[in-house]
């Protein structure tokens, strides 16, 4: 169920509101070109102990929303519109300096390549003992250390107290998202952002991050948002699933209705772009045909037209993004089929996905 502005604004665990809630959240950025529109409208809720994952392709508008969530596209290039609240607390309209605040001791963010987080020339617990003292100076350095070690320990990297003193470079591309997540944790936070967060790891590594922070998230009552363009990646991990493209949400829903009763064809073709275990293996993986529109000169209607294989008239429309389904008001989409037609175009060879263009 999407915020509204008209909800007041309400303490998580006070009346049962949400922990985050962001509503109709606008983000464009000026260009020689023209304005480039990275996110259109986007709103969603997430309660504490939720795992909400965001998925589509490079430049649907994924990582835009998260950084906006925390005031990173602030720029005198950028454009922001909508409402982002964290238990009631508006941050779209905070300054810098309470930004400040909010950053890791409140929200945290984990991002997808850690050698390009982590200081190479500081030893990682230095980093880590930096973050504590930088939102709590009364801290001391040596319970920092201490702190830090630990942290290390509770993300599963073994003989903490000594790798703690490591460099970035000492340790695997699974110990240097592990040390992330740890930073990320160092402040307690109530929402855990992780952008991309199992990129350029081998599958076994993934999976092993991705139960630290669905564990992580059991055991502390955190809010997390996972973004990652590959379904797989959620599958076991996701609560509810939105999934965007140009820009937009074009469906959300739980984890059992994206993936068992997908309603737009672009989900369709992210989920056949899947390797199954259970099906013969097929010559060629499917894929969806094209490439994504440009933000800066999107289609007429709906943005995925160009690439679907199902368009007729009707899609030069815009679509809203509503519940099509009857009895599933937290299932909604943009599409125009009908349901009864959609259940019969997505079953291609036995198994969901998109057709191939003619």
């Amino acid at each position: 169920m999407s915020a509204t502005p008209e909800t007041a604004p309400v303490t998580p665990g006070a009346g049962g509101g949400p922990l985050l809630a962001v509503d109709d959240l606008r983000v464009g950025f000026a260009t020689e070109d023209g304005r480039l529109q990275a996110v259109d409208g986007v709103s969603f809720e997430l309660e504490a102990g939720e795992v909400l994952a965001i998925v589509g392709e490079s430049g649907s508008g994924k990582s835009v929303t998260a950084q906006t969530i925390i005031g990173l596209t602030r720029s005198p290039n950028s454009h922001i519109e909508g409402s982002v609240r964290l238990s009631g607390e508006e941050l779209t309209t905070q300054s810098e300096s309470d930004l400040q605040s909010v950053r890791g001791s409140k929200i945290a963010m984990i991002f997808q390549d850690p050698m390009t987080s982590l200081n190479p020339v500081y030893t990682v617990g230095r980093q880590i003992v930096e973050a504590i003292r930088a939102h709590d100076s009364s801290i001391d350095r040596k319970s920092a250390h201490a702190q830090a070690a630990e942290l290390l320990g509770a993300v599963g990297i073994p003989d903490a107290e000594r790798r703690v003193d490591d460099y970035p470079h000492e340790f695997s591309g699974g110990m240097r998202q592990r040390a992330m997540i740890a930073m990320g944790l160092a402040l307690e936070p109530s929402v855990l952002i992780a952008d991309e967060p199992t990129t350029a790891l081998d599958v076994t590594i993934q999976a092993q991050i991705l139960h630290l922070i669905q564990d992580l998230n059991r055991s502390r009552g955190l809010a997390t948002i996972l973004i990652t363009h590959d379904l797989g990646v959620v599958a076991e991990v996701a609560d509810r699933v939105l999934v965007m493209y140009g820009g937009k949400v074009v469906e959300e829903g739980t984890l059992d209705d994206i993936f068992y009763d997908p309603q737009h064809p672009y989900t369709w073709g992210l989920l056949g772009s899947l390797t199954r275990l259970d099906q013969p293996r097929p010559h060629r993986l499917p894929q969806i045909s094209g490439a994504p529109p440009s933000l800066l000169n999107l289609p007429k209607g709906c943005a995925f037209r160009p690439r679907c294989p199902h368009e007729f008239a009707k899609c030069a429309e815009v679509p809203g993004l509503e519940a099509r389904l009857p009895g599933e008001p937290g299932h909604r989409d943009r599409c125009w089929l009908p349901p009864e037609q959609k259940r019969k175009l997505r079953e291609i060879g036995g198994r969901i996905g998109l057709e191939e263009p003619a």
